[in-house]
């Protein structure tokens, strides 16, 4: 199948506006807000004790947030509020392996250009993206490794809290993590469960397991999650070692659904859009019409249903047209069509147009489209294959794309784990749970939110949005939001009175600029 296409014309694909929102408001950067003070009460810290307070996570206890960790994003981390408030109830300082760097670091490119946090851009077509800056390598800490309180390492799946290989060595091993081994107390040797254990805390928080099954979700499944038997035995020794001390107490955190994140969610699954007079749909058409007839020719030949061959069909019109996607869950009908280039019924060269599209289909509604796949879908798949469309002319990714069987997969895991984490929880008087699942479904089901004065949405648009540019992570307000959540969790299950922080106290998504 050779088609032809107009480059020009697939530029609106290209530019897809994947923030979907009016910048009506005011350009200041922060929204002028009415703050609804609590009901004074006095500070108490319950039965609780927060003389030392010491937190064991991921980048979302780390402070990670728009592709990068960076200075303001660990003081403005979830423990690192929380720490904020307990010292109304008798807190202590809480230290964290400071990053040193105003945009952190995000990547790098070929020239050995250092690339930092991504902010909002618009270019000169109006499109608005997340985009990076120029940032810094990290390096070793230099602080005082033996008074640190936050042992958040951005990346971290549960089972690496546990090995001292998170630390070292580098090289040929998978569970390394250089945002462990600058802190680690002796990278290669220590792990951050024992560091944290170490720090002798009166008071912990343990949030861990979201990247358990984000790392899943965010590469269209083609990461691995954590198999269930594995994350409880893992998650049980986890919280043995931090609870060994029998006056310790804490809080833990559950898995919110990863699915309902920006990240997931500013790309349409219909994001081919087509004017009525667009010449590109009739060649489109024609180029899919021998495709299309092949799957005919398996249907008449009794190797396929023709529901099967139909779910597997392209055809384009005008208007918003789904993704072609490839999904590998699909059975691979490339020798069926071998069979019809032995049986005559194609030629050498059409069955070689063919195979490409042996596990093809359009998206589904209702599938998710990664927020990666904004810069892939609608440009050519090499230099050598101008004609090569991803996600139109030739199928895009399958780690772009998260199909049904994968969300599937996604919900199952993580009840599961969230179980075992409820589980943990009720069977403790020391632990408290915090149910961040909770909070964050019910405001993503209502799509936003009224709280503190503040106006919140589940989104990483300004002023309001509660993610960070790289549409994972919370910025500033949404941390302070999840500070909330966990200490209304902490309030309830240890009769203390810490008082809430301020949303209208924490920043927001900065406003776009221009590119």
């Amino acid at each position: 199948m050779r088609t032809i296409i107009n480059r020009n014309k697939m530029k609106n694909i290209k530019y897809i506006l994947i923030v979907a929102v009016i910048f009506a408001w005011s350009c200041s950067q922060e929204w002028e807000v009415r703050t609804v003070e609590d009901p004074v009460e006095t500070p108490s810290a319950g039965s609780a004790d927060f003389t030392k307070f010491v937190a064991v996570g991921n980048s979302l206890t780390a402070g990670y947030q728009a592709g990068a960790l960076f200075t303001e994003g660990q003081t403005n981390s979830v423990p690192a509020i929380l720490a904020k408030q307990f010292k109304t109830v008798g807190g202590g300082d809480f230290n964290q392996p400071d990053i040193n760097s105003e945009n952190g670091f995000f990547g790098a490119l070929p020239d050995g250009t250092i690339l930092g946090r991504l902010v909002l851009k618009t270019n000169a077509e109006g499109a608005t993206a997340p985009s990076p800056t120029l940032g810094d390598v990290p390096t070793a800490f230099a602080g005082d490794k033996a008074a640190l309180n936050n042992f958040g390492v951005p990346g971290i799946l549960l089972g690496q809290c546990l090995t001292p290989l998170t630390g070292g060595p580098a090289e040929n091993n998978p569970a390394f993590n250089p945002l462990y081994a600058r802190f680690a107390a002796a990278p290669g040797t220590s792990t951050i469960i024992g560091d944290a254990v170490a720090a002798q805390g009166t008071f912990f928080m343990f949030w861990l397991g979201n990247n358990d099954v984000l790392g899943f979700a965010a590469n269209g499944g083609t990461f691995p999650t954590t198999e269930v038997a594995a994350f409880e035995a893992q998650y049980d020794a986890a919280i043995a070692a931090l609870t060994a001390n029998p006056d310790a107490k804490g809080v833990v955190g559950n898995i919110g659904n990863v699915t309902v994140i920006p990240f997931f969610n500013l790309v349409p699954y219909n994001a081919v859009p087509f004017a009525v007079d667009d010449p590109t749909i009739g060649v489109l058409n024609t180029a899919f019409g021998g495709f299309n007839g092949a799957l005919d020719g398996l249907v008449g030949a009794g190797f396929m249903t023709a529901a099967a061959a139909a779910e597997r069909k392209v055809s384009y019109q005008a208007g918003a047209n789904p993704i072609l996607i490839l999904d590998t869950d699909l059975p691979d009908i490339g020798p069926m069509f071998d069979g019809l280039l032995a049986g005559g019924f194609i030629s050498a060269e059409q069955r070689a147009a063919l195979q490409p599209f042996v596990q093809s289909r359009p998206i589904k509604e209702g599938e998710l489209v990664t927020l990666r796949a904004a810069s892939v879908i609608g440009t050519p798949l090499s230099a050598d294959a101008p004609t090569a469309i991803q996600g139109v002319s030739y199928p895009l990714g399958d780690q772009f794309v998260l199909t049904m069987t994968e969300l599937e997969e996604i919900a199952t895991k993580t009840a599961a784990f969230n179980a075992k984490i409820k589980a943990v929880a009720d069977a403790s008087d020391k632990i408290a749970l915090a149910d961040v699942a909770k909070a964050f479904g019910s405001l993503s089901a209502a799509g936003g939110g009224f709280d503190d004065g503040v106006i919140l949405a589940p989104s990483l648009a300004p002023p309001f949005g509660l993610f960070s540019e790289d549409g994972v992570h919370p910025n500033n307000r949404g941390a302070a939001f999840m500070a909330k959540v966990f200490i209304d969790a902490i309030n309830a299950e240890f009769g203390a009175k810490i008082p809430k922080p301020k949303l209208g106290d924490y920043a927001g998504t900065r406003l776009p600029i221009a590119q």
